[in-house]
């Protein structure tokens, strides 16, 4: 590379970095903002985080969160791993159709099945119900999940697949011991997302839960607690940081693999 190249790439590498730098500050500019007042700034004072943990009933609300998005996030990514593999890999009459099915999912807004599926859910006794809150998001999550997979099933070369199957391993041996390690970033990919969908889900539960309390997840309960306290924002910036450190720790966690599975997605596609 000649001299006046190096300087040019260098140019627009500085520039980049000015760039993102601006939209980071932009980004981080409200948080910055929510943990102050949290804190109490200049007082540095954490005794928000205890009264509003204590005052908004937190503790039930996030249990409930994480029964709710642990088991929606298990089922959903199990059933779209199956779902993603036969269809991206197999053929069968039909198969088209199916796909179309799981495509209509991702095409219907959640406001124009809310209330008939309430009064499916309660025609069945399933509404102020925990399996009331997980069954119709992991019917959501499917949807996504069954696209996203398939995608990637598509991008495994068939001789890799070929090459199982002569080693003697039956379908659902290559399933799990072949294409799920090697698919592992995209995989967590989609359970990053589903999580950060699932515990962010405020309509739902606003409409399924409607009578018993103990029931409400951790974005319902930040609601009611604001209509508690709205002059109090401190109280307001503290329940809102509780709520949003566990999807925080989840992506910072796995931000690798969750950047290598969007790249390699945008890459493939």
């Amino acid at each position: 590379m000649s001299g006046g190249q190096a300087m040019s790439t260098r140019r627009e590498r500085l520039v980049n970095h000015a760039i993102l730098g601006v939209f980071a500050v932009i980004a981080l500019f409200p948080m910055i903002g929510v943990v102050a007042q949290a804190l109490q700034l200049p007082d540095l004072s954490f005794a928000a985080f205890g009264t509003a943990w204590r005052e908004g009933r937190f503790g039930t609300y996030m249990r409930n969160s994480v029964i709710v998005t642990v088991i929606t996030v298990l089922v959903a990514t199990v059933l779209s791993i199956m779902a993603g593999y036969a269809l991206g890999t197999m053929r069968f009459r039909g198969a088209s159709a199916v796909f179309l099915l799981f495509l209509a999912g991702l095409t219907i807004p959640t406001e124009t099945i809310v209330v008939p599926l309430y009064f499916d859910l309660r025609t069945v006794g399933l509404d102020n119900t925990y399996a009331g809150l997980i069954l119709p998001q992991i019917a959501m999550s499917v949807a996504f999940g069954t696209f996203w997979m398939r995608a990637y099933f598509r991008s495994v070369p068939r001789s890799l697949m070929e090459a199982s199957r002569l080693d003697g391993a039956s379908s659902w041996g290559t399933l799990w011991r072949v294409l799920v390690p090697m698919g592992r970033p995209a995989i967590v990919t989609m359970i990053v997302l589903t999580t950060m969908w699932t515990w962010n889900e405020f309509l739902l539960p606003l409409v399924i839960i409607n009578s018993d309390e103990g029931l409400r997840t951790a974005p319902l309960g930040l609601s009611f607690f604001q209509g508690t306290h709205k002059t109090d924002y401190s109280l307001l910036m503290a329940g809102a940081l509780i709520i949003a450190a566990p999807i925080v720790t989840v992506y910072v966690f796995l931000q690798r693999q969750f950047i290598a599975g969007m790249l390699s997605g945008a890459i493939k596609e």
